[in-house]
């Protein structure tokens, strides 16, 4: 069994031989099925997460609830496991040490709050924070600066803030609502940090995102979603028709 520190180290070396890909998972189930598929690694969906404990995304996950979720993941794999904590849920030291706790080696931290984006030294802080938070715990956690300047903006300061999150103590830049090449290219050449870019249907395909420079590659919620619109269309039809042919 390996130990927390050497998973961390795991997940760290998995940076520096891209491409990292992540394909999210929201519960120990999920996470069991990923890791089976080949996962080098885990990564969670907070939305996913608040979704199958039937809450909302954006708020409606508690920390208590994400870390009891953390913890179950931890648990069912044997690969290094790197957690969505949103903007840090109010108090960025304590959900780091409650997730370190769990046996994460990893997170994602956002720069938005309820869909407006912060102001990036406030987002700075909370890297800072989390960095030292980890150094006192004795894992040397990757953290994943997640930028919404594209999510909730129209791009701009997105490799300012790249700078600022890289000096606050940031391994990964992560930049959702990305997926045209040009534009990714340029964030990949210009930022100080690895670039992780979200995907899906119509996105560049891996082995097109590794040459354009990309070195983490994550679906996000897009599993999830797509799991709970399967179970949705099975019951309706079985509920309504009593046939079962989405399930063929």
């Amino acid at each position: 069994m390996s130990t927390q520190a050497e998973q961390a180290r795991r997940l760290r070396a998995l940076h520096t031989q891209p491409p990292l890909v992540l394909a999210n998972a929201w519960d120990a189930g999920s996470a069991r099925a990923i890791e089976a598929a080949g996962a080098s690694a885990i990564a969670t969906t907070s939305a996913g997460v608040a979704w199958s404990l039937g809450v909302a995304d954006g708020g409606g996950l508690s920390l208590e609830a994400a870390v009891g979720a953390i913890r179950s993941i931890v648990g069912a794999v044997a690969v290094p496991v790197t957690v969505d904590i949103e903007a840090g849920y109010g108090d960025v030291a304590a959900t780091v040490a409650a997730v370190l706790a769990a046996g994460a080696v990893g997170i994602n931290l956002e720069d938005s709050t309820g869909g407006v984006l912060d102001e990036p030294a406030v987002h700075a802080d909370r890297i800072r924070t989390a960095r030292a938070t980890a150094v006192a715990f004795g894992i040397d956690l990757v953290i994943n600066a997640r930028t919404d300047t594209y999510m909730f903006g129209d791009g701009t300061g997105t490799i300012e803030r790249a700078h600022l999150y890289a000096e606050a103590g940031a391994d990964v830049l992560f930049v959702p609502a990305v997926v045209d090449a040009p534009t990714i290219r340029t964030l990949a050449t210009e930022s100080p940090l690895p670039l992780n870019v979200m995907v899906g249907p119509g996105a560049p395909s891996v082995p097109e995102l590794v040459a354009l420079g990309v070195t983490r590659i994550s679906v996000g919620p897009a599993i999830t979603a797509r799991a709970y619109a399967l179970a949705t269309t099975a019951a309706t039809e079985l509920l309504k028709t009593g046939t079962y042919d989405t399930l063929a």
